[in-house]
């Protein structure tokens, strides 16, 4: 059965032709998604101001069976995420989603984000990133499976993992978003990692990116993804 490029798309079929509208209301108006020729040269290098030029990618093979214990339940930890267009911190929900920050943490110890690039990039909706190919169908070898919060909004910094519209709530792999969007109107399904705590900036410079079909025209690079723990 040919494999459906699910993991590019966060929200569920049934809210499909709503969302589509919603973001192509928010394309066309920051002119992120339109390839017109008369965009100026200039309004694309005020989009990308702060952003380093970066090559995209080349696929990664890296492939583990299981993620590793690396964070106990409760434990104080942040993701320090680098990117070519700045850096920002995720305070890892490790109350609420211990097995889900878990597995983000083990993944970026092991250097699995390193290089790898913010693939997707919808305004007003979320940015998207940690896919080994690039592509949006790709991940860590293995996944985990942990229900959200039922009470969980997915506002503003909630850093969420994505999935296919054919796997269960809460499973994951290695991609995640960062939602741009006061409240993205997604339903608990989407495994919780933790919020943006600091340099929010940095998350609203990449969704600033010019893109083509969600696909930056630009490379977004993740350059590094550390963890501090305590």
């Amino acid at each position: 059965m040919e494999q459906q490029p699910d993991r590019r798309w966060i929200v569920l079929a049934v809210f499909a032709v709503v969302a589509a509208a919603i973001v192509a209301v928010v394309l066309v108006s920051q002119g992120g998604g339109s390839d017109d020729s008369s965009s100026s040269s200039a309004s694309a290098k005020t989009d990308v101001d702060g952003c380093k030029e970066a090559e995209a990618p080349g696929p990664k093979m890296d492939s583990f069976k299981a993620p590793k214990q690396v964070l106990k339940p409760g434990e104080a930890a942040t993701a320090v995420v680098k990117t070519s267009c700045g850096t920002f911190e995720i305070a890892l929900d490790t109350t609420r989603a211990p097995k889900t920050a878990n597995s983000f943490a083990f993944l970026a110890e092991e250097g699995f984000y390193d290089d790898l690039s913010f693939h997707r990039i919808v305004p007003g909706f979320v940015i998207q990133g940690g896919d080994p190919e690039g592509t949006g169908t790709g991940g860590p070898g293995y996944s985990v499976d942990e229900k959200p919060p039922a009470n969980l909004s997915y506002t503003k910094g909630i850093v969420a993992m994505a999935k296919s519209a054919a796997e269960p709530p809460g499973r994951s792999g290695s991609q995640f978003y960062v939602v741009t969007s006061p409240d993205a109107g997604l339903p608990p399904e989407y495994a919780l990692v933790g919020k943006v705590t600091k340099g929010y900036d940095t998350v609203a410079r990449i969704e600033k990116v010019p893109t083509v079909d969600e696909k930056p025209k630009q490379a977004v690079l993740i350059e590094e993804v550390t963890i501090d723990q305590g």
